[in-house]
């Protein structure tokens, strides 16, 4: 089994400045919108987004396109710290997405994914047939009372490279 709990790439992570950096280079406008890494492990990633008028729409709410940018980013931090951790060369995309908006976003979100196994099991796939796999995994927004607001799904293709 691929041991990502103590990735290069998850140190980096954890560290607000590294990852503002690796933002400002990868994802400015997740900088932007001010996203941080609250938890990495090779089982769960949380992510939080601030609610203010970066991420707000004029319903006074925040943006589907802000929440689903914060989930997604804690589907694939996972991710790649798995293939880091697998030291294999193994791409990764979005297949699929889909999301469930419960309650009004009004607060900071914190989206939570906690499929993290599933993601490792799919490399260790991939890497061992050279085949595309494919895995769903889920990542739950709640506000700042603890009440969920969104639910968005992805699907996640990897595929071994030679």
């Amino acid at each position: 089994m691929i041991e990502a709990n103590n990735t290069k790439f998850r140190k980096q992570v954890i560290n607000p400045w590294v990852f503002k950096l690796y933002m400002l280079k990868e994802l400015p406008l997740a900088l932007f919108s001010r996203l941080r890494v609250k938890k990495l492990s090779a089982e769960e990633a949380h992510v939080t987004i601030p609610f203010g008028y970066r991420t707000k729409n004029p319903f006074q709410s925040m943006y589907f396109g802000a929440q689903a940018m914060a989930a997604e980013l804690s589907t694939g931090l996972l991710a790649i710290n798995t293939i880091q951790a697998s030291k294999k060369k193994v791409s990764m995309l979005v297949f699929d997405m889909n999301a469930h908006f419960s309650k009004k976003a009004r607060t900071k979100i914190t989206f939570v994914c906690k499929d993290g196994l599933k993601i490792i099991e799919a490399v260790e796939k991939t890497i061992e047939t050279g085949e595309g796999v494919t895995v769903e995994v889920n990542s739950i927004g709640t506000d700042e009372m603890g009440d969920e607001v969104s639910r968005f799904t992805y699907v996640w293709t990897f595929k071994g490279k030679k």
